[in-house]
């Protein structure tokens, strides 16, 4: 009993495997037929049959608008310029930093600045950053054996004016004198300076008006000097007109030459 049952178990394995061979044979025939049935075509909509065929409306294409490149090429130094010529309508503080300008200001030198609001402030000057309108100076002094250093934006409203007080023997080799920050480059107080700047420019302006006041003082001589002419042959004349006419004719022309004169 034993021995029949080991020969028929590989009987049943084979048809086992053979009924699985013969179900995947049906199904790939099946697919096959699927696969190469013609293909039924499909009839056009009833609305479409008797339309005509009508081409395509051509598209409208516009032209661009027009760029604001071509118009405005750099908008940004446009507008540097205009709140530069609405902050500095004469143009003296953008001379005086310009790079071209030989005797602007330069790094190295001392600067007085003069504010609306505040007390005058002055220092030498160690950096200028140019930014357009933006543009600002940093400036170096001491007060009371103490080191302060102030930015000053040069377009600003509330600087009313920058004088150089003194101009730096040699060029400065470096853009930046940041190494005056030292004790041994450290220049100290520059208050010295500053007065006998503002000494000089104070006789300056009073040797011009002496000038102006000695010129007006002469103007004043030459007419009382005319005036008195005047008046003198107006009484030659009066004196002498019923004796000699002709010197009465000559004093009147005279006169009016001096006059003119």
């Amino acid at each position: 009993m034993a021995s029949l049952n080991r020969t028929m178990r590989p009987l049943g394995c084979w048809k086992a495997t053979l009924r699985h061979l013969r179900q995947q044979k049906l199904n790939v025939r099946e697919f096959a037929s699927l696969q190469n049935a013609g293909a039924r075509r499909v009839s056009d909509p009833p609305q479409l049959m008797g339309a005509p065929f009508t081409a395509k409306k051509p598209l409208k294409v516009y032209s661009p608008p027009p760029s604001t490149r071509k118009v405005c090429k750099d908008p940004v130094k446009q507008v540097n310029d205009f709140e530069i010529a609405l902050l500095d309508p004469t143009g003296i503080r953008t001379r005086l930093f310009n790079r071209m300008n030989k005797e602007g200001a330069k790094v190295g030198d001392v600067l007085l600045v003069s504010f609306r609001s505040g007390d005058p402030f002055a220092g030498v000057c160690l950096n200028i950053r140019r930014r357009g309108a933006d543009t600002a100076i940093l400036l170096r002094n001491q007060l009371t054996r103490v080191g302060v250093e102030m930015w000053v934006k040069i377009y600003s409203p509330n600087v009313v004016g920058i004088e150089v007080a003194q101009k730096r023997e040699k060029r400065a080799r470096r853009a930046r004198l940041y190494y005056m920050r030292k004790p041994e480059h450290d220049m100290g107080s520059v208050q010295n300076i500053v007065q006998q700047y503002l000494r000089r420019r104070a006789a300056l302006r009073s040797g011009a008006g002496e000038q102006e006041s000695s010129i007006s003082y002469d103007a004043v001589n030459v007419r009382v000097m005319l005036l008195y002419k005047t008046a003198f042959f107006l009484i030659f004349s009066s004196a002498g007109e019923s004796r000699h006419p002709e010197l009465t004719q000559s004093g009147e022309a005279k006169v009016r030459g001096c006059s003119e004169n």
